[in-house]
């Protein structure tokens, strides 16, 4: 993180510096001719963007480890340094890079290749709608429901 951006309006204006960015990147993906068929690109795009920014700990464009680690623990799902490494590799294109930049994030979710961090998060929003039925107290017991 930069240490000189401290919180409040520092924080707001570089995340929406970043978000700025961010919007450039959708813009050209919105242009692309290769993602013309895909339905609701600019919805997805936008749902992406969320996704990226909420994971991006250092604040610099890119989801690093340690972005990636704490993704995948708030879905429940630790992994180890060696299948984090191996899920970064296989998102950024190659194992000499350390971190995933929005367009490979872009380009791993809209591609048509099953990367595993893309099918992770895919089924994150099944997840969750199951989770929203259980919402609200439970239901009183009695000693006859006792086993």
């Amino acid at each position: 993180m930069d240490k000189n951006a401290q919180g409040g309006k520092a924080y707001g204006l570089l995340k929406s510096q970043q978000e700025e960015k961010l919007n450039t990147t959708n813009e050209a993906f919105l242009s692309d001719s290769k993602y013309a068929d895909e339905e609701d690109l600019a919805t997805k795009l936008e749902m992406f963007k969320k996704k990226y920014m909420e994971f991006d700990l250092n604040d610099k464009g890119d989801i690093d480890m340690m972005g990636l680690k704490r993704m995948l623990e708030k879905l429940g799902l630790a992994k180890t340094h060696l299948e984090l490494k191996k899920m970064m590799s296989e998102v950024a294109g190659g194992p000499s890079k350390d971190t995933i930049s929005y367009h490979d994030f872009l380009n791993m979710m809209l591609g048509k290749r099953n990367a595993i961090l893309k099918l992770i998060l895919m089924f994150e929003g099944m997840g969750k709608e199951q989770e929203q039925k259980d919402a609200g107290p439970p239901s009183r017991k009695t000693f006859s429901d006792l086993p």
